[in-house]
C-alpha cells in the first residue's frame, strides 16, 4: 500500500491572511474567482480559483510576512482513510493523530497532514 494510490494531484495551496477581504480582492484583481467562503469556528475562510489552481486563504493563524508564507499544499485525496493508513505504514511523519473534519463544501471535508523532509506541511484532503 502506497499513499500515492489515494491522491490524484494538487487540490489547493493554503495561505493564511491578515485581512481576508483584502486578500480576496487581490486574487480577484489578478483573475481568480471566489469558489467558496466558509466559517471555521470564528475564522473566515475563502477558496479562490483560477482554472485548476485553488488557493485556500483564511484569517486567524499567524501570517509569515517573509518568503515561505505558504502554510500547506493539499493533495486531492480519493480515500482519506486508506491514505491515512498508508502514511502510517510507510513511516511518514503524520502530524494528526486522527482524520480531521471541517464543514466546507456541500458535505464537508476529511483530511490529515504530514511533514515533508523540510518541515513542509502536506495535507491529504477528501471532499466528501
Amino acid at each position: 500500500m502506497k499513499i500515492n494510490d489515494y491522491f490524484t494531484g494538487l487540490q489547493h495551496v493554503g495561505i493564511p491572511s491578515e485581512n481576508l477581504d483584502k486578500t480576496i480582492a487581490f486574487y480577484e484583481k489578478i483573475g481568480f474567482e471566489k469558489a467558496g467562503q466558509f466559517m471555521n469556528g470564528e475564522n473566515r475562510v475563502a477558496f479562490m480559483r483560477y482554472g485548476n489552481l485553488t488557493v485556500e486563504t483564511w484569517e486567524g493563524d499567524p501570517v509569515n510576512k517573509e518568503d515561505g508564507a505558504i502554510n500547506h499544499l493539499s493533495m486531492n485525496t480519493t480515500d482519506v482513510d486508506a491514505a491515512f493508513k498508508a502514511a502510517k505504514e510507510m513511516g511518514l511523519e503524520v502530524i494528526d493523530s486522527e482524520i480531521q473534519e471541517l464543514p466546507f463544501w456541500d458535505n464537508g471535508i476529511r483530511f490529515f497532514n504530514i511533514y515533508g523532509p523540510n518541515h513542509e506541511k502536506l495535507e491529504f484532503c477528501q471532499i466528501v
